[in-house]
């Protein structure tokens, strides 16, 4: 993270206010990470350069590593704001033992579908990246000069031909693929709406797609394991074809696999594995895979240590001082708050505020330096200590409870009117069990 913003940078009122209101409900906002990324800038270079990497037509991966709380999701999406500025597509899939389960690939490429997003798309932008790659078959059609415009059966069977050429390699593997692309092209031509949906959603991964539909685009049955890294394949193709250059496929909480029934979590490492060797192998280029674990999945043996391929593929020094972590290497630690971080967070998140307040001058003067770091130890201290996952509930009260009441009320002032309260239903369930007390806890600023 890049620290608070300089003095004059241009960040439009609107953006701020985004920003702040996630952080008022205590979540993650989805955009404008890096006006309030602490931390992270020893990470930007090694980051940027593996998506130039990806965008040039190659691949990348990255185990990230840190504990509960500790930012592994916030990290994900600060990358994935960098990865849209360069043209990459994004997916964040939560990896669930019933919902997601890694050894069960057809259901995180469902879940990739459901998520995919680019920076002008939200969530699913897999028909509009269709629709994008069709457009662009036909402008290379017809840039060649030898069909007329007019000519639509010409222009089909051209484009259907191109299209053919394009997804040769996925072909081979997986027909199925180009054969509902072209099933849905000739929906769409056709006004056949239902058609085109169903068949956009079999190409997603869904389940329960009409027969009817799959019928009339030659394609039967529903996405499996096998054929899911296929489906990938050729969405990386398309994606690639309408301008979008990769994808960053994020797998969060993998770490869930410690969970399951042996047999399971035996089967779910070897789909990583085999993710892997596939990345290394050159067969996925545009992709850039992220995996977030705890310390406990990645060194335990009820994780990665299990199967010894994964873990020699993984395998990271963290012996040494954490200062010296490369920021290249397969495993990347994330630092963690201390109590400085935590205050220097509250400072960058106040002057963010300033701009989009009515009164900023009230705010830098009654929420100064010396009351955040306070309120960063208050915070920190009805969490048993642990900075770590503090940052979450110390920006909510931060915002909600201070910086809104101070820029509202011209007489509030939160050393003499506010006393931080810390109650069990507001906690995330990684807080509540750090939480010493869900008493009120005075906060004596005097």
């Amino acid at each position: 993270m890049s620290g608070r913003p300089a003095p004059g940078t241009d960040i439009s009122l609107a953006r701020r206010r985004d920003v702040i209101d996630a952080l008022r409900r205590g979540t993650v906002p989805q955009a404008g990470l890096g006006l309030f990324a602490v931390g992270l800038e020893r990470f930007e270079a090694a980051l940027d350069d593996d998506l130039a990497t990806v965008a040039r037509g190659g691949s990348a991966f990255h185990a990230l590593r840190g504990e509960y709380g500790s930012g592994k999701t916030f990290f994900a999406r600060w990358l994935a704001e960098r990865a849209k500025r360069h043209g990459l597509a994004v997916s964040e899939v939560q990896i669930s033992e019933t919902e997601t389960p890694l050894h069960r690939l057809e259901t995180v490429y469902r879940r990739l579908g459901e998520r995919l997003t680019t920076a002008t798309h939200p969530p699913s932008a897999l028909r509009a990246v269709i629709d994008s790659w069709f457009y662009a078959l036909e402008e290379e059609v017809l840039d060649g000069d030898e069909i007329a415009e007019d000519d639509e059966a010409a222009l089909t069977e051209a484009v259907d031909a191109l299209l053919e050429r394009r997804l040769a390699d996925v072909a081979r593997t997986t027909p199925a693929f180009s054969a509902a692309l072209r099933g849905y092209r000739r929906a769409v031509a056709a006004g056949d709406g239902a058609g085109a949906e169903a068949l956009i959603a079999w190409l997603g991964g869904q389940r329960s797609v009409a027969a009817s539909a799959k019928r009339a685009a030659g394609v039967r049955g529903d996405l499996d394991h096998f054929a899911a890294l296929g489906f990938l394949q050729g969405l990386l193709t398309v994606l690639r074809d309408c301008g979008h250059p990769g994808l960053l496929l994020v797998l969060d909480e993998v770490e869930t696999l410690q969970r399951v029934r042996s047999d399971v979590r035996e089967k779910s490492l070897n789909a990583l594995r085999q993710l892997l060797d596939e990345i290394d192998a050159g067969r996925f280029p545009g992709l850039f895979l992220v995996i977030t674990g705890t310390p406990a999945f990645y060194d335990g043996q009820q994780g990665v240590q299990r199967l010894a391929p994964l873990a020699q593929r993984l395998a990271t020094d963290f012996t040494t001082d954490p200062r010296f972590d490369s920021p290249r290497a397969v495993q990347l630690r994330l630092p963690g708050f201390d109590l400085t971080s935590l205050g220097e967070l509250g400072r960058t998140v106040r002057d963010l505020y300033a701009g989009a307040a009515r009164h900023p001058e009230r705010l830098t003067e009654r929420a100064d330096d010396t009351y955040l770091d306070e309120l960063a130890r208050a915070v920190t201290g009805s969490l048993g200590g642990k900075v770590g996952i503090a940052p979450r509930l110390y920006l909510r009260k931060l915002v909600a409870d201070v910086l809104d009441r101070v820029d509202e009320f011209a007489d509030f002032d939160p050393r003499v009117h506010y006393a931080l309260t810390v109650n069990t239903a507001e906690l995330t369930e990684t807080e509540r069990n750090a939480a010493t007390s869900a008493a009120d806890i005075a906060l004596d600023l005097s």
